[in-house]
C-alpha cells in the first residue's frame, strides 16, 4: 500500500455525533501534515462542520436517490474517481462505505477502514453485574489509527484553535457578560436522555447557583413543545429548538461558556469548538469510548453503578431493562451544578 498519500478520501456519513467527533481528528490531522489534500464524503446536513478547514473539500451523496443502493454507490464511485484520489480512509465501516472502498480497491486505490473494537464493547455491555469496566479506545483514537495506517503520524498532545462564529440573530435576549451555559437533555433513546422531571430540577438548582443565560437545544416537534414549555418558567432559560437554523445553531454553541449534554450529538458539537462539555451518562458509559473530545473525566457524570451494575447495558443505548431507567436519580446534582460553577468561574 501506498504511504503518505497526497489526496485523500474520507468517508463519515452519519450520525452526527460521530461525524462532529471526526472533525477534531482532522483539524489535528490538517495541521499536523498541512500538505495533504482532505475530500470528506458525508451528508449534506453535516457539511458545516468542515467550513473552518480550508484544506477540506466536501462532497454530500444523495444516498436516497442518485446514489442509492450498490448501483448508485457504483455511480457515486464513477463521479468520485476523476478526483484522483491516493488513498481511502474509511471511518465510517458499515455496507455503503464498504461497497464503496470495494469499487476503489478494484480501480488500484487502496482503503482502509475503522476498527470500531465491537467485541472488546460487547463484553462491556454484557449483563452481568459482576463485570468488571475498563476504559477503551477512544473513538478519536480509533480514527486517529486509520491515518496512522496509512504512514502518518497524529497525535492529540498539541490544541488547535477553532474559530468562533459570529452569534447568530436571536428571538431572546443573551447578556454577553455573563456565562452563556448550554444544555442539551434528549438523545436517540430514552435510556439516554434526562428525564423531564430531573431536567427541571437541576435548572431550579443551576437557577439558584450560577448566574449567566441557559440555553436548551433539541430537535423535533415534541422536543420544541417540552423545551418551550419549561423555558417559560424561567427568566434566564431560553429554548433554541425550531427558531434557527443548523447553521446559526452551530454560531451559538461555538459561543458557549459551556455544554451540558447526554451521550449524544451536542456534547461533540460543543467539543468540536473547544467548548468545554459536561456530560450526563444514563444507561452507557464513557469506558466505552464516546466522551466528546478531550473533555476530562471529572466531567462525565455517571449513575451509581453499585445500584446499577449492569450499566453499560449497550452501547448506544437501544437495549436497557426498564426499572434502570430510575438511573439518573442516583446522580447528584448539586455536584453537576458545582462543577458549572467552577467551569464558569473559569469563563468569567
Amino acid at each position: 500500500m501506498k504511504t503518505n498519500p497526497k489526496h485523500l478520501l474520507v468517508i463519515r456519513l452519519s450520525a452526527m455525533g460521530d461525524v462532529a467527533m471526526t472533525v477534531p481528528v482532522l483539524q489535528a490531522f490538517l495541521n499536523q501534515h498541512p500538505k495533504v489534500k482532505v475530500t470528506v464524503l458525508t451528508r449534506a446536513f453535516f457539511a458545516p462542520f468542515f467550513e473552518h478547514l480550508p484544506s477540506v473539500t466536501v462532497v454530500t451523496p444523495d444516498l436516497k436517490e442518485r446514489h442509492k443502493g450498490a448501483i448508485g454507490l457504483y455511480r457515486l464511485y464513477q463521479e468520485l474517481r476523476p478526483l484522483q484520489f491516493d488513498a481511502v480512509a474509511d471511518l465510517h465501516n458499515v455496507l455503503r462505505s464498504k461497497i464503496l472502498r470495494k469499487y476503489f480497491a478494484l480501480g488500484g486505490i487502496p482503503a482502509v477502514k475503522l476498527d470500531k473494537g465491537r467485541s472488546e464493547k460487547k463484553e462491556l455491555v454484557k449483563a452481568d453485574p459482576n463485570k468488571t469496566l475498563k476504559n477503551l479506545k477512544s473513538m478519536h483514537e480509533r480514527y486517529a489509527d486509520v491515518f496512522r495506517s496509512l504512514g502518518f503520524t497524529l497525535d492529540f498532545s498539541q490544541t488547535y484553535s477553532v474559530p468562533k462564529l459570529a452569534i447568530p440573530q436571536l428571538k431572546f435576549t443573551i447578556n454577553s457578560d455573563k456565562p452563556i451555559i448550554g444544555i442539551a437533555p434528549f438523545a436517540a433513546y430514552e435510556s439516554k436522555s434526562l428525564p423531564v422531571p430531573v431536567l427541571k430540577r437541576l435548572l431550579h438548582v443551576l437557577n439558584a447557583n450560577v448566574a449567566g443565560t441557559i440555553v436548551l437545544f433539541g430537535g423535533g416537534t415534541e422536543e420544541k413543545i417540552i423545551l418551550d414549555g419549561i423555558a417559560k418558567g424561567f427568566d434566564n432559560v431560553h429554548s433554541a429548538v425550531g427558531i434557527m437554523t443548523f447553521k446559526e445553531e452551530l454560531a451559538l454553541i461555538s459561543n458557549l461558556s459551556l455544554m451540558l449534554a447526554m451521550d449524544s450529538g451536542n456534547g461533540h458539537l460543543a467539543a468540536m469548538y473547544g467548548v468545554p462539555v459536561i456530560t450526563i451518562w444514563g444507561l452507557t458509559h464513557p469506558c466505552l469510548g464516546f466522551a466528546p473530545f478531550r473533555q476530562e473525566e471529572e466531567l462525565q457524570f455517571t449513575p451509581n453503578l453499585d445500584e446499577y451494575p449492569l450499566i453499560p447495558t449497550s452501547v448506544y443505548g437501544k437495549d436497557y431493562p426498564a426499572n434502570y431507567l430510575n438511573c439518573f436519580n442516583s446522580i447528584s446534582l448539586n455536584s453537576i451544578v458545582q462543577k458549572v460553577s467552577e467551569l464558569t468561574a473559569k469563563k468569567a
